[in-house]
């Protein structure tokens, strides 16, 4: 199955259909409670049902952490990321591999238009590659071994 082929939508099938979400309003310590609880690594941040941006674990770390500022008053709409990449459900596995690794990114908000449909992370990305690897390997066992149906 060539990655170049397939696209983000079979990720996104294959996971919840949640999108973890915090208002733009909300404190960091808000916003890093909600990550644990989910067990996620970013949280979509939204302004009136629109995405204003994302913040991930390293905005926690860079903008938070190591700049000194305290979690319980510090919005997280000074802190996020704004200028943040996102693909569509079209967008092939490929090219997400690809932009992630480029711009050093884990997590990858898809949108349709301006609908936001999920979030891939790299995690995502390894475990489909995990299974599809998998499945190519036991399809070549079985042909080598003539219990190959096709």
């Amino acid at each position: 199955m060539p990655l170049n082929k397939v696209s983000v939508a079979i990720l996104l099938k294959e996971k919840s259909t949640s999108v973890y979400c915090i208002a733009i309003n909300s404190t960091v310590e808000a916003a890093v409670s909600e990550m644990n609880r989910q067990r996620v690594g970013s949280i979509i941040v939204k302004d009136a049902g629109r995405v204003a941006g994302i913040f991930t674990e390293r905005d926690v770390l860079t903008r938070v952490v190591a700049a000194g500022r305290d979690p319980k008053t510090t919005a997280v709409s000074e802190v996020m990321t704004t200028d943040y990449l996102s693909i569509t459900k079209d967008t092939s596995v490929e090219d997400a591999m690809q932009m992630m690794t480029d711009k050093r990114v884990r997590h990858l908000p898809v949108f349709d238009d301006a609908q936001l449909l999920g979030l891939i992370s790299i995690g995502d990305v390894t475990r489909w590659l995990l299974k599809v690897n998998e499945m190519e390997a036991e399809n070549l066992r079985r042909y080598v071994l003539d219990d190959y149906p096709g």
